[in-house]
């Protein structure tokens, strides 16, 4: 199969599409039935993550999600915010995420990541390549 490429704006409804999306993908690629759960939660975070963050920079520029199965479910979800605020907290360990002191963007970013660590073995987050933004890059065996 080829690349599924989806762009949208950085609005929350278009999160469900990208969710019900990358499913049908997953689910044509060969994904076992008992991960297309995960998968769904997995998208469905990543992409918010995404919204979050071009919404809290006033950012117009679309999300873009990736999905392909070159012998592994990958699915590439790149946001453009700037990329101190993108990959900041990916570092913290889950008992520095719960301190209070951290802002509500902060914790939508760190928290986040601690909810697609649970559900994801093959987790990237890292810059893109073009210096602005970031791309979180989850994977998922297929059973052929």
């Amino acid at each position: 199969m080829a690349t599924v490429r989806l762009s949208f704006s950085p609005a929350p409804v278009h999160v469900r599409t990208a969710r019900l999306v990358g499913v049908a993908v997953a689910r044509r690629a060969g994904v076992r039935e008992d991960l297309l759960d995960e998968v769904r939660l997995a998208i469905g975070e990543a992409c918010t993550r995404a919204v979050a963050l071009h919404r809290q920079y006033g950012l117009h520029d679309p999300v873009l999600v990736e999905m392909s199965d070159s012998g592994q479910y990958a699915v590439r979800v790149i946001d453009r915010a700037p990329i101190e605020a993108s990959i900041g907290l990916a570092a913290l360990p889950p008992d520095e995420l719960a301190d209070e002191s951290l802002t509500d963007e902060a914790l939508t970013t760190g928290v986040g990541f601690a909810l697609l660590a649970g559900f994801v073995e093959d987790l990237q987050v890292r810059p893109v390549d073009e210096g602005i933004g970031t791309e979180v890059r989850m994977v998922w065996p297929v059973g052929r």
